[in-house]
């Protein structure tokens, strides 16, 4: 009998290991690993140009020429050396694969705490997209709807975000990141279009008559925090972090080619399509309009109207899939915990349920809280920043262990030091966004 017991123990690991792959099989990150490197390219542009992009003229004007583009070039820099560092890290021990931000996080703080530190801040930004993404894509499918029927009656913004989230209770169940490359495709074409047309239409404006570049504020309190909120608006406009290693999951991967070869290729063709889409924008926005413009360009651009028309809709689609993408890691967190804590069956019966129940509360909060923007600004601060500026170069550090004072430790000592400046500030000009919007809000007006 006794003999017999290792057999046993023999047997269960094999069912264990079956179930296992079953799961990784049906989960939607893991289940498919035959992407090719372009997939990566656009699901990071999409991932990362945000219709945040059409708010950069307006954070410059808050930030002034000289700040303003020291800014956006060195978030640029510091976001390019973090996306790289987590590249890097992705398979840096041999033979298993960080397919998700928190796998990283457990093996450089260790399993519980690695799991306190990055689930919370990934889930904030990834559902705080998701929900600001649900209030623009209804705020231009209004704009739209005006700007095409201008005699029609007015709909309310409530009922716009609903028609725009009728989509994702379609596209949420595609299962996994390579079913909606497509999708993904689609909407980074469309920032880089809404984006040209947004700088080449102000350049064709011309430099408005009494167009002055000083700061707005008539108080320096105002102006301190008004500088905050723009330096917020910039570090968020570079937050694709949060599901590289997600993306780079769908890449196959073999000894002799790992898959940090066609991940980098892509996320380079992602930063010079991001470098195209956000300059322009950024500085033509501001020279033409001065401080001025709108905090959405497309605000101050009124004709010709076809094409502020075309550029809502481009919008749109982007969003469409942006949600999509910050969703993925989102369904694979709730379907990881029902199948494997929980024992649920991994049914497309669950995942049905799971996907419908997160899109109908996105849609909730969204059409609840219209002025997330400025909410945004402030969650964002807590977690845009450490995820995408900082967390990697701690992990870094705590895992390579660098040289003291030598140059990788100068590096992220210094994007940890800028982070944690934007982490501090940028709530505080967010707040005070907040308490502004906030004094004339009727609630699903």
């Amino acid at each position: 009998m006794v003999a017999q017991a290792p057999q046993d123990d023999h047997q269960d690991d094999e069912k264990l290991a079956a179930r296992q792959k079953e799961i990784d099989d049906w989960l939607p990150i893991t289940s498919s690993r035959n992407a090719k490197w372009w997939y990566s390219a656009f699901h990071n542009v999409t991932a990362m140009v945000g219709a945040g992009v059409l708010g950069l003229p307006y954070a410059m004007s808050q930030l002034g020429w000289g700040p303003g583009i020291a800014v956006l070039v060195l978030s640029w820099v510091i976001t390019l050396y973090t996306l790289w560092q987590m590249v890097e890290m992705h398979e840096m021990v041999p033979g298993k694969r960080f397919d998700r931000y928190h796998e990283l996080g457990q093996h450089a703080f260790g399993e519980k705490l690695g799991l306190y530190i990055v689930v919370p801040q990934q889930l904030i930004v990834e559902i705080g997209v998701c929900i600001v993404y649900m209030v623009t894509g209804g705020k231009s499918l209004k704009k739209f709807h005006e700007l095409v029927c201008e005699d029609c009656k007015p709909i309310k913004l409530t009922y716009f975000i609903m028609i725009f989230a009728s989509v994702h209770f379609v596209l949420s169940h595609l299962p996994n990141f390579n079913s909606i490359s497509g999708v993904s495709l689609a909407a980074a074409v469309m920032s880089l279009s809404y984006s040209t047309i947004a700088w080449a239409s102000s350049a064709s404006k011309g430099v408005q008559e009494d167009v002055q570049y000083g700061y707005k504020a008539k108080t320096t309190a105002g102006t301190v925090f008004n500088f905050f909120s723009g330096l917020g608006d910039v570090a968020f406009a570079y937050a694709g972090h949060n599901v590289v290693l997600e993306i780079q999951a769908t890449i196959p991967s073999t000894p002799e080619k790992p898959s940090k070869g066609p991940m980098w290729r892509g996320v380079i063709v992602a930063y010079i399509v991001v470098a195209l889409c956000y300059f322009p924008v950024a500085l033509v926005g501001y020279y033409i309009f001065g401080n001025g413009v709108e905090d959405n360009i497309l605000m101050s651009l009124k004709k010709p109207a076809w094409l502020i028309a075309t550029a809502n809709i481009f919008v749109v689609i982007h969003v469409i899939g942006s949600y999509q993408i910050y969703a993925m890691p989102v369904f694979d967190m709730m379907e990881t915990l029902l199948v494997k804590k929980l024992n649920f069956r991994p049914t497309t019966t669950l995942r049905f349920f799971v996907r419908n129940f997160y899109v109908a509360a996105t849609m909730f909060v969204g059409m609840t809280f219209p002025f997330f923007g400025g909410l945004l600004a402030f969650f964002g601060g807590f977690a845009f920043a450490p995820t995408t500026y900082f967390l990697p170069c701690i992990i870094w550090l705590a895992i390579y262990k660098p040289k003291k004072f030598g140059l990788s430790w100068w590096a992220n000592w210094v994007c940890i030091v800028f982070g944690l400046f934007l982490m501090v500030l940028s709530p505080i000009g967010g707040l005070r966004t907040i308490v502004i919007q906030a004094k004339g809000y009727k609630f699903y007006s």
